[in-house]
Order: structure tokens, then sequence, then C-alpha cells
């Protein structure tokens, strides 16, 4: 019997199947990455009157007009890059779909791709879905990036380096310095820089500098970014890739022959959440996570558990080894059973899986009360 070539050496979504596993023993669910509270009225109430205007058939099928402009003032005014809506920008399905369009357009067979790790788990299948060799550069929680390992792992085939800031599930925001480094390399290289930005406005120390912007780096990067984490509408799939014009033709190609196009009556609401929503919703949406950071960190770390706050997004990489011998898998399986929380174990962000044995990752995406509950469990299990 044959069997598919492609996606031989990785499993399904492991975040997912603890969702799965939380569901079955009504375990509360920090394991997938999704909001448990309602996305802003301004967005459901544009794609109510969208659906009732029946905006119902295809859009272009890189993004209907209103929202590539949106997004292309929306990195104006953030970010003081000038992007063209017409040959600059693609909305797909998701950031998920970006990514891999990304890679299936820009990455050829025998190619080798930089990840940084522990990695959203999707990095290297995309980067293996589009026959390249994924190649991983070890960041230890809690730390900088090590920029002598990252020139070292940059060779002749090197096609792209995969960044993802702020990090997920590490939290960790890239600097200046760190940017400004890895952009020297992919220069000297002639490599690209394909950047994840999903959490962009999720933002606690640091600041969000896309690399885009940096001397020589529009050319030879492409932005990945969404409205799924920023709006809290995980379930919506709207994703956004800004690009060079060359780059994204072959990108909409992909995209095209993927997904055809994003569903329209959404974009039209995420289109008039941009235009609308001004900086203080921005403001409020990562003061309200910083809240919810500092109430599981509070909870872990009264628990025993070992971890640092994270800079950005919205997930802590937690450090069990003090609180039991088992594997990440079986401790993690543990706690949703026994503990009523479920959290992904840690070996789904490393290519060995033994270098995340002894992490689990929480989301704190989720409202106060439920968090407040997790924590009251935890402690409750390890303190007793």
């Amino acid at each position: 019997m044959q069997t598919a070539r492609r996606t031989h050496g990785f499993t399904e979504s492991v975040i997912r199947e603890m969702t799965r596993v939380a569901d079955r023993c009504g375990a509360i669910n920090l394991a997938q990455g999704f909001p448990d509270f309602p996305a802003p009225e301004v967005l459901k109430e544009a794609a109510v009157r969208a659906i009732r205007s029946d905006v119902n058939q295809y859009a272009v099928t890189w993004g209907s007009p209103r929202l590539r402009e949106a997004v292309a003032a929306g990195y104006g005014r953030w970010y003081d890059l000038e992007v063209d809506p017409d040959r600059h920008v693609t909305i797909t399905c998701g950031a998920t779909e970006a990514m891999v369009a990304v890679m299936l357009a820009l990455v050829d067979p025998g190619d080798e791709v930089i990840i940084l790790e522990p990695f959203y788990e999707n990095y290297g299948p995309d980067a293996i879905l589009s026959g390249a060799k994924p190649i991983f550069v070890p960041v230890q929680p809690g730390e900088g990036i090590d920029l002598d390992r990252v020139a070292q792992a940059f060779s002749p085939a090197t096609r792209a380096i995969v960044l993802n800031t702020p990090n997920n599930p590490t939290g960790h925001v890239l600097t200046r310095a760190e940017l400004e480094a890895i952009a020297e390399l992919c220069r000297r290289h002639d490599a690209w820089a394909i950047t994840d930005e999903i959490y962009e406005h999720i933002l606690y120390e640091g600041q969000h500098l896309p690399i885009a912007g940096l001397p020589g780096m529009r050319e030879r990067t492409v932005t990945v970014s969404g409205a799924s984490k920023t709006f809290s509408v995980t379930g919506w799939r709207v994703g956004t890739i800004v690009a060079p014009e060359a780059a994204g033709d072959a990108i909409r190609k992909v995209h095209d022959f993927l997904t055809v196009g994003a569903p329209a009556p959404l974009q039209e609401a995420v289109a008039e959440a941009m235009e609308t929503l001004g900086d203080a919703y921005y403001q409020d949406l990562a003061s309200g996570y910083r809240s919810r950071r500092d109430l599981l960190m509070s909870s872990l770390l009264e628990a025993g558990f070992r971890c640092s706050p994270p800079a950005g997004a919205y997930y802590v990489l937690a450090d069990f080894s003090g609180l039991s011998g088992e594997d990440d898998t079986a401790f993690a399986l543990r706690l949703a059973k026994q503990a009523g929380v479920a959290p992904v174990p840690g070996s789904s962000f490393f290519a060995d899986p033994s270098d995340g044995s002894h992490l689990v990752r929480f989301a704190f995406c989720k409202s106060e009360d439920l968090l407040r509950e997790a924590g009251r469990r935890l402690m409750a299990t390890f303190n007793a």
C-alpha cells in the first residue's frame, strides 16, 4: 500500500488533541489558544451587516480591496511602513494557511529553513511539506537568542529563517539587536525572513519591531499576521500577508489553489474593526492580557512550577520537574484527568521531544474567573 510521502515524520496537532482530552475530561482547557470571551461588538455587528447585505460570494482571491487597504493603513500607522494594498497585501484563511502558502511559494525541495525552537508546531511540517529541510536552533526559554548559534545554522542551502515575535510558546519578544543581527545574516546569505507576527498587539515588555522595517529587509521579508488573536476571533480564519510584489504574486498563486479565498463577509467585518478601533482598543487588549498573565503566573508559582513571565503573546511555558518525574505527556494527561486543567505537553514545541519533556504550556486567553478556578485546582493538587 502506498503511504502519503510528505507527511511522514510528523503527527497531528498535539494542541488540538489536548483540547479533545479536555472536552472528554471536563477539564479547564488551557491548552489551545482561543479566548472564552466575546469579540468586540463592532466586529460582530459588521459581520451581521455584511451577511444581511448579501456579501456572501467569493471575494477577490487575494482579499477584499477594503480589507487590504485597512491592512496597509495599519502598517503605516503602527510601524511607519509604506505598504501598497494592491501589490503587497494578500488575505488568507488564517495565519496558518498564510505560513504554508508562503513556504510553498518561496521554498524549493532541497532548501533549508531555519526555525528557532521552541516553536509553534506548524513550522516544521510547513517546511517539510515544501520539500525543504528544517534546521532547528535551540533557544533557552526565558533567555535571549544565541546569535552565534543562529549564524552557524546558516549555510549555502539556507532559503529562509522563520521568526515568531512575540513568540509562541515562550512569549519572547525579539529585541532590536536580535533583529538587526538576523537581518544582517539574511542579507549576507540572500535568505528570506518569514515572520509570524500574529501576537503583535499582545505585548507587555519591549517593543514590537517588524524586521521588514530594517534596512535592506523590505525586499526579503514576508510578514504574516491576522485577526484571530487581536480581535478574539480564532474561528473566523482571516490572515494577512505583506510581501514584496514578486514574492506576493507567487504566494497569491499558491493561496488561490489552496483555499481560493478567505470568508467574504468576515473580511468586511475585520476591515471595519481595523478602520474603527483606535489606539485605546489595542492598549486595553494588552492591559487585559497582562492582568490575566499575572493571575496565572501567581498560581503556577504558588503550585510549584518554575516559569518566567512572558513579554508578549498569551502563553506561559512552565517547568514541572520539581513537581513530578513524569514525562510531559503523562503529566499533561494527569493534570487534565486529576486536576481538571489541561495544558500542552512541552515536547510538541521541540524537534527533539526530550528537550521539552519537563515542560508544559498554559494559555491564559481566558476569563479571569476561569483562570482563578484553574489556579485553585492546580494549587489544591500540588499543595495538598
